[in-house]
């Protein structure tokens, strides 16, 4: 199971499980690989926060739900993001979106293309506030009306 990628103890659980392992096998497997440091939630953190901000290119939010999805605690999930966010500029990774998105145009065509974006960057994980600060500065001039 560890031969692909790294998988926490949670994840090790379920899979020992559906393959109708007792749980006194379970437990032992588990222990054992701990010992020899073979599962390490804090690790397998760092590395799902690692690949979802530099290959998929999303924010903290849905970086988060990632990793406790994968069964990590809230803490490790919090601390493994705060420290792979460290070196991470917010606002490069929202213009990386957002660029990928418009296709190579410099603004925002409408509202209805503004409520979009919006919606496709909040599920990417980026911060409500840091959003519309990007969004409106991307927003096309409106013409006047004399």
């Amino acid at each position: 199971m560890l031969g692909r990628r790294e998988l926490s103890e949670a994840q090790i659980r379920q899979r020992l499980a559906r393959k109708q392992h007792s749980p006194e096998e379970i437990d032992a497997a588990v222990a054992r690989l701990r010992e020899e440091r073979a599962i390490d939630d804090v690790r397998v953190a760092e590395a799902i926060a690692r690949t979802e901000t530099s290959i998929r290119k999303r924010g903290k939010i849905r970086v988060r739900m990632q990793i406790e999805r994968a069964g990590i605690a809230k803490a490790i999930a919090r601390k493994a993001v705060e420290d792979v966010f460290g070196g991470i500029d917010d606002n490069a990774q929202i213009e990386a979106a957002l660029r990928k998105r418009l296709h190579g145009r410099e603004s925002i065509a409408d509202d209805r293309e503004f409520q979009r974006l919006y919606r496709y960057l909040v599920g990417q994980g980026f911060e409500p506030d840091q959003i519309m600060k990007r969004l409106s500065a991307k927003r096309a001039p409106r013409a006047r009306r004399d």
